[in-house]
């Protein structure tokens, strides 16, 4: 199956026709409106240093339900000890650069990349989980929100169980507002072990419909979850 070109009009082929891969097109930019519809569609950017821009839409696709989140009898121990303070949107870009970061020799965090997702979080549609020890930035997440569906992109942590604890808190937070899903995007051993499973494609871009009816919490989510 071919991977399609991007042009400068603002649409993509159908998730259906991504190759075995999950790759399903090539080029275009990675403008917010262009960021916009791949994800209300079920596709997003991956791609390497001096790669193209790669879109993505693959079968099966990894989310966690956020009811479904596994809280081990460690964690919930951890927890109790209340060594972590979280906040929300209330430092992005701080966020999206320690995820780059800690992955410097091996991420998909370009500039380019981070120019873009700041910009969506300045309009509102991007959002951070933040975790704080002692005044110091110790782990998160950071993604895309759009209806009642979150996209995750990123985690990082340099304390024990950081990027756990955000998670957690995410997905406690979701729930309590109904939303359906977060994007996981590909399998991992990590996330799989806190609740997320392989959907069929077909099944996620159905929840996708969904959500399109619902309204998107735009702006700072600390206004929503503080």
């Amino acid at each position: 199956m071919r991977i399609f070109q991007l042009t400068n009009k603002m649409v993509f082929p159908h998730p259906s026709l991504a190759n075995e891969d999950g790759i399903l097109a090539i080029g275009g930019d990675l403008s917010v409106e262009r960021l916009l519809l791949a994800y209300a569609n079920g596709i997003f950017p991956w791609y390497s240093k001096g790669q193209p821009i790669l879109w993505w839409s693959p079968d099966p696709r990894f989310v966690l339900f956020p009811k479904d989140i596994k809280i081990s009898k460690s964690m919930r121990k951890f927890l109790k000890k209340n060594l972590y303070k979280i906040t929300f949107d209330t430092s992005f870009e701080k966020v999206i650069f320690m995820c780059a970061n800690l992955r410097a020799d091996n991420t998909w965090i370009s500039p380019e990349m981070m120019e873009s997702y700041i910009m969506l979080h300045k309009l509102g549609f991007a959002h951070s989980v933040e975790v704080w020890h002692e005044n110091s930035l110790v782990g998160g997440l950071y993604g895309v929100s759009l209806g009642n569906c979150f996209f995750g992109e990123s985690m990082f942590s340099t304390m024990d169980n950081a990027s756990k604890t955000a998670l957690i808190f995410l997905s406690e937070k979701l729930m309590e507002k109904d939303f359906l899903l977060i994007d996981c995007q590909v399998y991992s051993k990590h996330l799989e072990s806190m609740g997320a499973v392989n959907i069929p494609r077909n099944e996620f871009l159905k929840y996708l419909e969904i959500s399109s009816s619902k309204k998107t919490l735009i702006g700072n989510w600390n206004s929503y979850f503080s």
